[in-house]
């Protein structure tokens, strides 16, 4: 086999009239067959292509079959749809609560899940937002949506839908470029034959891929799993031997003087060799006792154990990286060391909000302006937003450390005279969804606070008013009769 040619080389000049040097771009031993393209094993190493995202059965085997791959393909769905959002507006707070409740009775976060789901296992998929009464081939307007229109998504992956590719979005914005029509194909559960607009679908891709190799794939992405698929099948394939090795922790060997003969000999012969055996397992038993001929040999080998726990440990760590999810959360055991995985499962849910954030809060923000026309038959007031609630949540302890500190600052500032007495009960208040304390201020104790008179400056408390200051525009007092004084009491003893 001839050798590998070794990488291009350049020609640098160094200074004018000086000879030329050459150089590599990395480091090469030749004699020594060291580094990269100088005929050794490592420079026949290279990256296949395993394009899994296109076999969809292989997919559907391996989402039922490997608890791995499910956990791979859910976890992170459902972290990214657990909490829900909360609501920033001006609305009042029935209202609000009047939207959440249209979330959960039209299942929205479960669809979403499911959406997520399947683009994460196939590469892609949408929701599609379910109006009653409106052609889904047209563009969606808010404005037209009137109270009750709004009947929730509909999950349909990649496999389920043919996007449309001579027709794109010219608009200018995130969808550019992205198809304009998705045609649902016949097996889908609903809307068979019929095409989509795509300002009526939320899309969701899986693993984003350059525009070429999206091309390939339809406009989608690719499945989480096919970056992991090899390092899949180590795992497995090391799980597996380690439990072939527990069938066969001793491995027996019996030498049987003349067995060539034997087998190739009258059954009988065989009978005897085969009820010979069956006497041996009967009465090896718990005392160790083993019946034999004397000219026959046994022999028994045991199997060593030690090294497995830290290679599965080793291809463990390998599939949570490649599925970018802490060892906590995946294999539900703490990293090694001092460390507890609370900092990795913060950085890990920090994570799950950038994915929020960038992949699904421009449609969860239109599905709840839906929701807030179709549920209380309004238009959406300026304002409108959502934000991801948290998935990392203070434990009780935690949560009262918190609030002390928080009421500490707060009162602090009203007594320093920085704040009002209005404003101490909003920031109480305001802090209470994270620390559970001050949650009883109503609305109406603030607007009374906010309507107190203000307290006196110190102008007035180092020069109090005179009582000409203090009783002008009062009427005089007058004393009551003689008669009608109290007695006067004598002076105690």
């Amino acid at each position: 086999m001839a050798d590998t040619p070794a990488p291009a080389k350049r020609r640098i000049r160094v200074q004018a009239g000086s000879q030329p040097t050459f150089t590599a771009d990395t480091y090469q031993n030749v004699v020594a067959r060291l580094g990269v393209g100088t005929a050794n094993i490592h420079s026949g190493s290279t990256y296949g292509y395993n394009p899994i995202s296109r076999n969809r059965m292989l997919l559907d085997f391996m989402y039922r079959g490997s608890w791995i791959v499910g956990k791979v393909v859910d976890v992170v769905a459902e972290d990214m749809t657990r909490a829900g959002v909360k609501i920033t507006s001006t609305l009042d707070p029935k209202q609000i609560d009047a939207i959440h409740d249209g979330a959960r009775n039209w299942g929205i976060w479960d669809q979403f899940a499911d959406g997520i789901k399947w683009s994460r296992l196939y590469g892609g998929a949408i929701l599609v937002i379910l109006i009653d009464g409106q052609n889904p081939s047209t563009k969606l307007n808010l404005n037209t949506i009137g109270k009750g229109q709004f009947r929730g998504l509909l999950p349909l992956d990649r496999w389920m839908i043919q996007p449309s590719f001579t027709e794109t979005v010219t608009e200018l914005g995130p969808n550019l470029g992205k198809p304009l029509f998705y045609d649902v194909t016949a097996n889908a559960p609903a809307f068979q034959g019929e095409r989509i607009h795509h300002s009526r679908v939320i899309r969701l891709e899986g693993v984003k891929l350059p525009y070429w190799q999206s091309q390939t794939e339809q406009f989608w992405g690719m499945s989480v799993v096919e970056r992991l698929y090899d390092r899949l099948v180590a795992f497995d394939s090391t799980t597996t031997g380690a439990a072939q090795l527990v069938y066969k922790a001793y491995l027996r060997t019996y030498k049987v003087k003349g067995l060539r003969e034997i087998l190739g000999g009258p059954a009988a012969a065989q009978k005897g060799l085969m009820a010979q055996i069956d006497a041996m397992r009967a009465y090896q038993s718990a005392e160790g006792m083993t019946l034999m001929d004397a000219e026959d040999e046994m022999e028994a080998l045991t199997y060593q154990f030690g090294g497995l726990s830290d290679l599965l440990a080793r291809f463990e760590e390998q599939i949570a990286g490649a599925a970018d999810i802490p060892l906590v959360r995946m294999f539900g055991q703490s990293p090694a060391g001092f460390s507890t995985g609370d900092a990795d499962l913060r950085t890990y849910y920090d994570g799950i909000n950038s994915q929020q954030n960038a992949r699904i809060r421009g449609g969860t923000k239109r599905v709840y302006e839906l929701l807030c026309r179709s549920e209380l038959g309004i238009r959406v007031p300026d304002g409108f937003g959502i934000e991801f609630e948290p998935l990392w949540q203070l434990s009780a302890k935690e949560k009262a450390e918190v609030g002390e500190i928080n009421t500490r600052t707060i009162l602090s500032a009203e007594a320093q005279g920085t704040t009002s007495h209005a404003t101490t009960l909003k920031e109480l208040k305001g802090q209470s969804e994270e620390t559970g304390v001050w949650t009883n201020i109503t609305d109406e104790e603030i607007t009374e606070a906010e309507n107190e008179p203000p307290p006196p400056n110190e102008t007035d408390l180092v020069n109090p008013p005179g009582p000409e200051e203090t009783n002008a525009g009062l009427a005089p007092t007058r004393l009551p009769p003689k008669d009608e004084r109290l007695p006067d009491v004598p002076p105690i003893q």
